[in-house]
């Protein structure tokens, strides 16, 4: 079915209206990576023609009909062109960010206040363009700019940075480079499937399955609970990546100003297995536990029966078995354990965990008591389910995430948030693609326009009180899927802002001694 790709923003009564910013906003040279270690492949010669448009972009006498409700139509639509099977086909993408991609709300998100601040004026974007092309230090001083960015580049995905000391288009202006330097970011977490690949037994690198997507739950649970009860944050946003994974982005304001040293505590804390991929303990801890780890096994533990020994039977191989018998300290109990293994091949492994108890129970272990034995286990637990974080991610203020909202080029799936209290429901393979929410627009427009029709009679009739009835429209993400998660994050959004006036109110009148 053909998808409509012409201009079709929308109004939203709720949000602010957010002023255009000046024309001569134009783009820097996105060719300039320096100063930043983790970037992808500089923007190539072959997308030369496509920057020198950059300029043009900004026109503001642009016939775009920025934000209008999709709805009303004053010319007959184009449409995509036949489905090529890649998500990333122009005509595709091009529909998805001039209609259902929540501009808005993400600038809410990054700016702190409906009205532009430097949070967003000053914050750095990076585009991935379908050639795989990368442009970096991008900004922008109002969504409607970042929209029409969007719809000119088409890119596959585009990354949020830091904000900055100045506009990161004018950094090559300024005499000292010290001069840039990031203020401010979201204290960020990456949870990938391909870190557990040594433990998971149903698929391998960027394959998943409803069996081993609950590593990502149980990340997802211990995380967030750890950051709220330990750190005292609050407004937590948990993203889906679009394939195999989840990203944190912790927005409180105490978390955006922390700089490095105090990122990579708070990724040090949270890091638990080392060791590499190699056979040996991953988990070495000191006891009493912490009370984070005394948390997390409370919360890991009913996960390691159901999702680790019973789906993801992860000791039913030789191979494998050998290494849970690494882990155990007693060479005694290894051994029998090991005999009675080589007995019965393929025996569960819900079966070998029971085994360990057993035999420990018939003093085959007279080296081993009771508590050396339930630490153990302790540690096997942890090593099986304990989130594994790419702490990377998280310890440096200047790293780039991908932007919720994206789309994934290779499953078509929306970036969409997580409601942390529902993880347990959230199913990935339920999560709609770029498609799937263009075909169900033309459906609802399809289904409505006969009712439309009836309406605009009833408009003749029916005077002015009907006409103002007639502007409240649908905006075309609410015509679809996507609804909920655009709703979820507005309210996340809405909840944050909130918070915002009251502690800039609390600046004002004479500051927060609690401020760090």
């Amino acid at each position: 079915m053909p998808h409509a790709i012409s201009p079709e923003p929308t109004t939203e009564p709720s949000d602010a209206v957010l002023p255009d910013a000046p024309a001569s906003d134009a783009p820097s040279d996105p060719a300039d990576m320096s100063g930043d270690d983790t970037a992808a492949p500089v923007l190539g010669a072959a997308e030369s023609d496509k920057e020198n448009r950059l300029e043009d972009m900004f026109d503001t006498d642009s016939d775009d009909d920025e934000f209008s409700s999709s709805a009303a139509k004053a010319e007959p639509s184009t449409t995509k062109p036949a489905q090529s099977g890649k998500f990333s086909d122009p005509g595709i993408m091009k529909a998805f960010y001039q209609r259902l991609f929540p501009y808005r709300q993400l600038f809410q998100w990054l700016n702190h206040s409906p009205v532009p601040t430097i949070d967003f004026k000053h914050r750095e974007f990076a585009f991935t363009l379908s050639n795989d092309a990368y442009i970096r230090y991008e900004s922008f001083a109002s969504a409607d700019l970042l929209r029409k960015q969007c719809i000119e580049l088409l890119p596959s995905r585009f990354e949020i940075g830091p904000v900055y000391s100045t506009n990161p288009r004018e950094r090559k202006t300024l005499r000292k480079k010290s001069a840039f330097r990031p203020l401010a970011k979201e204290l960020v977490f990456d949870i990938d499937m391909t870190d557990y690949d040594e433990i998971r037994t149903c698929c391998t690198g960027a394959q998943i399955c409803p069996k081993c997507w609950s590593f990502i739950t149980m990340a997802v649970k211990v995380v967030d609970v750890a950051l709220r009860d330990d750190f005292g944050f609050k407004h937590i946003l948990w993203v889906y990546s679009g394939r195999r994974g989840a990203h944190a982005w912790v927005c409180d304001r105490r978390a955006r100003e922390m700089d490095d040293q105090k990122r990579r505590s708070v990724a040090g804390y949270l890091e638990l297995l080392k060791g590499g991929d190699g056979r040996g303990k991953k988990v070495n801890i000191k006891r009493p536990l912490h009370p984070h780890l005394q948390r997390s096994l409370k919360i890991l533990r009913a996960h390691f029966q159901t999702d680790i020994l019973a789906e993801q039977n992860p000791w039913e191989e030789d191979e494998k078995a050998a290494h849970l018998l690494d882990l155990l300290p007693d060479k005694a109990l290894t051994a029998a354990l090991r005999k009675k293994w080589d007995s019965a091949p393929h025996r569960a492994s819900t079966s070998k965990w029971a085994d360990i108890d057993a035999l420990a129970a018939t003093g085959v272990a007279d080296k081993l008591d009771a508590t050396q034995l339930k630490e153990a286990k302790q540690d096997i637990l942890l090593e099986y389910t304990y989130p594994r974080l790419d702490a990377e991610v998280s310890k440096k203020l200047n790293h780039l995430l991908k932007s919720p909202f994206c789309v994934h080029p290779g499953t078509g799936r929306v970036c969409v948030p997580i409601d942390v209290a529902k993880v347990e429901d959230f199913d990935p393979f339920e999560v709609p693609t770029v498609t799937q929410l263009l075909d169900q627009i033309d459906e609802w427009d399809k289904e409505h326009v006969k009712a439309e029709e009836g309406e605009a009679e009833n408009d003749e009739a029916g005077g002015a009180g009907k006409e103002q009835e007639k502007e409240k429209k649908l905006q075309d993400w609410e015509k679809t899927n996507l609804r909920p998660y655009v709703e979820y994050f507005r309210s996340f959004v809405n909840e944050l802002l909130k918070d915002e006036k009251t502690a800039k109110r609390e600046r004002e009148e004479g500051g927060d001694p609690m401020e760090f």
